[in-house]
């Protein structure tokens, strides 16, 4: 009888999927939820006009194309003071025009952010924020809050 539940459990914990097993932080950061059916991750870091990004993108390969599932990252740079300058800062970055990126100012948890269409992003305290997106033709933008608002310093 214990050989039949240890074989049972040991089953159970390898059909685990891959995110459920491998370490949930990025950064400092916790990752408490993620949607089901994510591809493999990968993770990056790099710099652009002196703020630092860590970032986990998880990727699907079907039919010889690649597509990404979710991207977190943490972004930590003196530019990030508040919001506000968070928001200005992603504008450039993302080459978006201020006045058409249709933004809805939220709460993410505790923190203060954005969110749009499959992305969503908000200020932690100053030099740090983080941003997440998700693909929308996978996933429903609740899939994208309820990520986001698992993904907070350790």
């Amino acid at each position: 009888m214990f050989r039949i539940v240890l074989i049972t459990l040991l089953a159970g914990l390898f059909a685990l999927p891959a995110q459920a097993r491998e370490a949930c932080t990025l950064d400092g950061f916790t990752i408490n939820h993620l949607p089901e059916g994510l591809g493999t991750p990968s993770d990056f870091e790099y710099e652009w006009e002196d703020v630092t990004f860590h970032s986990r993108v998880w990727e699907t390969t079907a039919d010889d194309a690649t597509t990404v599932d979710l991207t977190l990252k943490t972004l930590r740079g003196d530019r990030i003071a508040d919001v506000e300058s968070l928001r200005d800062f992603l504008t450039e970055y993302h080459e978006k025009d201020p006045a058409t990126w249709d933004l809805t100012p939220t709460r993410l948890g505790s923190y203060g952010g954005y969110v749009t269409d499959g992305q969503a992003f908000y200020f932690v305290s100053p030099g740090v924020a983080a941003e997440l997106t998700i693909d929308r033709s996978r996933y429903p933008q609740e899939a994208l809050l309820a990520t986001a608002e698992g993904f907070h310093p350790a």
